[in-house]
């Protein structure tokens, strides 16, 4: 891949700090997704909390995705809106949202909305909403496989799974395990140990069906284990969301996955305090920066050293600064892409080295219409 791939002709036009997406680096991280699955598509149920954009759901819905997952009832709309056949909403209902998540259910009566549970507080006033509204949702069981943070701990998932079945308003639809904690960089490493998270998993299932309820549906996973899980049985559906647009934090932490950055951040030298120190305009403001340095990684600058980051501005260091000058350009990669695209309201289509095409990031907003 050319090492200019990322340059815009008429950068010039793109107010900084900008967040630009390139349609044919995402056009292809979809194909390598469904290739990663063997060509099944129905398997594959990808995150949209990553992008929030409707045209990324039409490039993933055109090569034939139907099934989404998300965190947020805005994000859940903005696939009502694209057509989406299957949406779930992997983020417990709880208070508005479970009346939200029924109102989408009206407005869209052709996408079949479903969301996941880990307690019978929750299942009851869902159930009992759903019955009042006259409809009947999919739940699935969230389970706690080790990252401590929603979900059902194993050893109460086949109770909790077998009462799920008798509250009207409720269908039981399957398992739900993400398991976000499983990050190591060694491919062998991180296959046992999702594959020993996976075996409470199908403990839980073989209890349930003993116990003569049915479980038509696992889903599994996130980006680093999307390989792993894309392995198992067909009823195994996979989630990842982040290798639609890739970030550096993955792309130097996961060398056995093979996807391309498709979405970067343009910045500009606002400041040259000295002759190898820059001042850039991608404050905390423009760039995701709940993790410590590098927070994005600058292709201009490839061994800059970060001094200083604040609201609006970042302060870097670097012997290839002498060459820039106040307003130059800097394209960046996000150390993490998704917190970075919830930051700005639109993003540039680049096609053909331009910035021609601008779009609304949909599911920023925490409320569409509903």
């Amino acid at each position: 891949m050319e090492k200019s791939w990322h340059l815009i002709d008429n950068v010039e036009t793109v107010m900084s700090p900008a967040l630009l997406v390139y349609p044919e680096r995402v056009e292809e991280n979809v194909r390598r997704m469904i290739a990663i699955l063997g060509g099944d598509v129905s398997r594959l149920r990808p995150h949209v909390k990553t992008h929030k954009l409707t045209p990324l759901l039409s490039i993933q819905i055109g090569q034939g995705i139907t099934k989404f997952k998300c965190a947020t009832i805005a994000e859940a709309e903005m696939l009502g809106e694209a057509g989406a056949a299957e949406v779930l909403f992997a983020y417990q209902p709880v208070g508005p949202n479970i009346q939200r998540l029924i109102d989408l259910s009206h407005k869209f009566p052709k996408t079949k909305f479903a969301a996941i549970l880990d307690n019978d507080e929750t299942a009851l006033a869902l159930g009992k909403a759903c019955s009042s509204a006259g409809i009947t949702m999919d739940v699935f069981v969230d389970i706690d496989v080790g990252m401590g943070r929603t979900g059902v701990a194993p050893e109460r998932a086949t109770a909790f799974g077998a009462r799920l079945v008798k509250v009207t308003g409720l269908r039981f639809a399957g398992l739900h395990a993400y398991d976000g904690h499983i990050t190591d960089p060694d491919p062998t490493i991180r296959a046992s140990r999702c594959d020993e998270a996976f075996k409470k998993i199908t403990q839980i299932r073989d209890e349930l069906v003993r116990n003569g309820v049915a479980v038509s549906k696992i889903i599994a996973g996130g980006t680093p284990t999307f390989p792993m899980h894309a392995k198992r049985a067909k009823d195994v559906e996979c989630s990842p969301g982040t290798c639609v647009l890739w970030d550096w934090s993955y792309s130097s932490k996961f060398q056995d996955l093979s996807f391309l950055h498709a979405a970067l951040v343009l910045t500009r030298v606002v400041s040259k305090p000295a002759p190898n120190r820059l001042c850039l305009d991608l404050g905390h403001k423009a760039i995701a920066s709940e993790n410590p340095h590098p927070r994005v990684h600058l292709l201009e600058l490839p061994d800059a050293k970060f001094l200083m980051h604040s609201e609006e501005h970042l302060v870097v260091e670097s012997p290839a600064a002498e060459k820039l000058q106040v307003g130059s350009p800097i394209y960046g990669v996000p150390w993490h892409i998704c917190p970075t695209v919830a930051l700005y309201s639109e993003a540039f289509a680049i096609r053909n080295r331009r910035a021609d095409e601008l779009w609304s990031v949909t599911a920023r907003a925490r409320k569409l219409s509903i």
